[in-house]
């Protein structure tokens, strides 16, 4: 679960769908891409709000990553979805795909994050931070019973 990088403010007429990147967000999704590469946490499937700063922040992390940015999955439900959504997409996820990173907005983003594993707790997402667990499922539609645990917590901030 990846959150959007920091977003632009400086045009107050710009609808928040159309948000960009600021120069933080613009450096820092890059980064957090790269960091996930040295981890070794690749996707298989990358699926990201159709929103302008998550498009951003999703390009950048898939080409630091290798992942062709035009492989990415565009779903307009996660704009400011409530935390089921984020679960209605994972089960439509094909059991091929092994590691599936999804890009979205708070506060939906944290509370979905925090229903994952009891003991993980967050009092807020920040700006491209990112969650990962592992599942243990055979299926993607067997995510809400199955045994959740998260491995990762980043952000950008933290050294």
């Amino acid at each position: 679960m990846i959150r959007h990088a920091k977003s632009s403010w400086s045009n107050p007429l710009q609808s928040d769908f159309e948000r960009p990147l600021n120069d933080r967000g613009e450096r820092d999704a890059p980064m957090m891409g790269e960091r996930l590469k040295k981890l070794n946490i690749l996707p298989d499937l990358i699926i990201a709000s159709p929103a302008k700063r998550a498009k951003q922040t999703a390009r950048k992390i898939a080409t630091e990553l290798g992942y062709e940015p035009e492989k990415i999955q565009w779903v307009d439900k996660l704009y400011h979805c409530i935390p089921q959504v984020f679960e209605e997409v994972l089960y439509e996820v094909g059991d091929e795909v092994k590691t599936v990173f999804i890009v979205g907005h708070n506060p939906g983003i944290t509370e979905f994050v925090n229903e994952l594993s009891p003991g993980f707790r967050i009092d807020h997402m920040p700006t491209c931070g990112m969650v990962g667990a592992e599942l243990d499922i055979a299926h993607w539609e067997m995510f809400p019973n199955g045994k959740k645990s998260v491995f990762l917590f980043e952000y950008p901030k933290k050294q």
